[in-house]
């Protein structure tokens, strides 16, 4: 049945307004924004603290949870990390992957988040045997969602190789890799056009990076997302490594090897996109590709610090991930993505707050094919979060600046709210569908 939100105050895209009536249809969408009210309608559930559209996190790896804490023991590289990363990936089944994808992303509903990408490669059983469902695993993905009470995109993944020898053929997939591996392109998309959304979820394709994707076979898949109008992500350049490995096999970068071949477009994501050249930014912009930027990840792994100026610039509107979920806080990575900048150029103001939380919002929503979603407006899906306005991190800043105090201050501990659909899926920063997601997160880890 229809139902009114009023909101102490929300973020409407240019300004904050207060005293806002959010009504919602019995079919999940917000019918109307209704401003200086003054005071909540009868019957309407009062949010106080500072409304914002659902946060998008563009890009996870859900099993990656499980490394938090292990991964940052003592020192190493991306490339020791992987290594973890495998070890955590081998003992995962259709089983313990729903119950390690729900915990997590109820953790993202807490987080204020109301939509995920998971870039999903963890398809077939250890050793590559497949399951009776050969997508088991992502459909397990999906249910986790479902029963966190978010809204899922699946970036089902090609990843056939574990690294790049020429036009035809990658270095064979190691043992931890063969379940990642489809064998060739076309028997992946025949696996992934099984794949089917519904209400709560969409599909759509994943690219792993050049170094797991023949160069031959990247057409494949992204003709795949094409033919289905489907968002299509990859990795690009998150090592100096990828980029020094593509070169000497094709003489070109990651980003030039995949325009070449057709993957680049506004339908088209490239997370982290950290170490490229003026020509591949140019590329990028120039066709309109969406880069994600994850800093938190980034700099846990000690990767570096992508240009996301100059790509906006040229033309790449920018999305936000929280990935290998060293933390799950899309205020922290809005917030990190400028102060990096600042770091790295020693002058302040690269984005607004407002540019900030689009990335964080409208934008990701966007990457993840719900064009629908991200905003506070009618018509577009009722997904919303409240942000507490007078804790210890937030009080003090004049309300005009709640969304400054938002995006500089605030951190997941401080949502209050998460609205799904129209659905309370937090209330008072309890979750509402999974009653105790800590003891969830510690039993699905161990």
């Amino acid at each position: 049945m229809p139902v009114t939100y009023w909101a102490e105050y929300a973020w409407l895209g240019d300004t904050v307004e207060p005293d806002v009536a959010i009504e919602v249809s019995s079919d999940g969408r917000i019918t109307a924004v209704r401003t200086e009210t003054e005071a909540p309608p009868p019957g309407a559930t009062v949010l106080r603290g500072c409304t914002v559209p659902g946060l998008a996190n563009s890009h996870s790896h859900a099993f990656h949870r499980a490394l938090r804490g292990t991964a940052q023991a003592g020192s190493g590289t991306f490339w020791t990390w992987r290594e973890a990363m495998y070890q955590v990936a081998s003992r995962l089944t259709p089983d313990t992957y729903h119950a390690l994808a729900r915990a997590t992303y109820a953790e993202m509903a807490l987080a204020g988040i109301t939509c995920v990408g998971e870039f999903h490669y963890l398809h077939h059983a250890p050793g590559g045997t497949r399951y009776d469902d050969p997508n088991a695993m992502g459909q397990a993905l999906v249910a986790a969602a479902a029963e966190a009470g978010i809204r899922i995109t699946l970036l089902d993944t090609c990843y056939l190789a574990a690294g790049i020898v020429n036009e035809h053929s990658g270095i064979a997939p190691n043992q931890h890799q063969l379940r990642f591996s489809d064998g060739t392109a076309a028997d992946w998309a025949e696996r992934a056009s099984e794949l089917k959304p519904d209400d709560h979820s969409r599909i759509g394709a994943a690219i792993h990076s050049v170094r797991a994707v023949p160069a031959d076979q990247l057409n494949t898949v992204a003709q795949w997302a094409a033919d289905r109008g489907a968002p299509l992500h990859l990795h690009l350049s998150e090592q100096p490594a990828e980029n020094e490995a593509c070169q000497q096999a094709h003489s070109r970068t990651p980003t030039q090897l995949l325009a070449d071949h057709g993957v680049l477009g506004a339908r088209t994501t490239a997370v982290h996109a950290t170490h490229l050249t003026d020509t591949d930014i140019a590329l990028l912009g120039g066709s309109s590709t969406g880069v994600c930027m994850c800093p938190t990840t980034e700099r846990d792994l000690a990767d570096g610090i992508g240009p996301a100026v100059a790509v906006q610039r040229a033309g790449s509107p920018l999305s936000l991930g929280s990935d290998s979920h060293a933390v799950i806080d899309l205020l922290e990575e809005a917030r990190a993505m400028e102060l990096n900048e600042r770091l790295r150029t020693r002058t302040r103001g690269h984005w607004t707050a407002a540019q900030l939380l689009r990335a964080a919002t409208g934008n990701g929503h966007a990457a993840l094919g719900w064009p629908e979603a991200g905003r506070l407006e009618a018509g577009a899906l009722a997904d919303f979060t409240t942000i507490a306005l007078d804790t210890v991190r937030t009080a003090g800043p004049a309300p005009r600046l709640a969304a400054e105090a938002v995006v500089y201050a605030a951190t997941s501990a401080d949502v209050r709210h998460t609205v799904v659909g129209g659905r309370q899926i937090v209330r008072d920063g309890v979750h509402q569908l999974v009653p105790d997601v800590p003891a969830a997160l510690v039993a699905a880890v161990a």
